[in-house]
C-alpha cells in the first residue's frame, strides 16, 4: 500500500489555499501576507517597461513594478488579479508579485477570499426579472 504524500507546507508562512476539485489535487495558490503590507490589486493599464498601472485593494492607483523573476515567466494582461506589495518609502508605487490566471481568480472569488472591491465575478451579470428583453 501506497503511503499518502505529506501535506504541503508553505514557505516562510505564506497563507496558501488548498485548490482541490473533484477529489483530485490541483494546486495551490498563494494569498497576500498581510504582515508583509501584500495586497490584492488589478492591472489597469500596461504601461511598457516592465511597468503596470495597478488598483489596488486600498483603493490607491499604484505604478507597479514587474519584479525580475517574473519578467520573462508571466505575462500579464488589463483586468488581471494581482499581488502586490507597495513600496514602504514612495507611496505611489509597487511590486508585482504575483498573477492568478482567470480560473485562479474565480476560484478566489467563490471560496469568498477576496474582497468586495476585487471582486470581479460577483454575480452581477444576471439580468433581473423586472426587465424587457430587447
Amino acid at each position: 500500500m501506497a503511503d499518502a504524500p505529506p501535506p504541503p507546507v508553505a514557505e516562510e508562512g505564506a497563507p496558501v489555499v488548498e485548490v482541490v476539485e473533484g477529489g483530485e489535487d490541483v494546486g495551490r495558490l498563494p494569498l497576500p501576507r498581510r504582515p508583509r503590507g501584500e495586497v490584492f490589486g488589478i492591472a489597469n493599464q500596461l504601461l511598457g517597461a516592465a511597468r503596470i498601472r495597478v488598483m489596488c485593494e486600498d483603493n490607491v492607483p499604484r505604478m507597479g513594478r514587474i519584479t525580475g523573476k517574473m519578467k520573462k515567466k508571466m505575462w500579464i494582461r488589463a483586468g488581471d488579479l494581482l499581488i502586490v506589495r507597495p513600496w514602504g518609502f514612495q507611496e505611489g508605487k509597487a511590486d508585482i508579485l504575483f498573477r492568478y490566471s482567470r480560473t485562479q481568480a474565480q476560484y478566489l472569488s467563490r471560496r469568498n477570499l477576496l474582497p468586495p472591491s476585487m471582486n470581479l465575478f460577483s454575480a452581477t451579470d444576471t439580468p433581473s426579472e423586472g426587465t424587457p428583453p430587447a
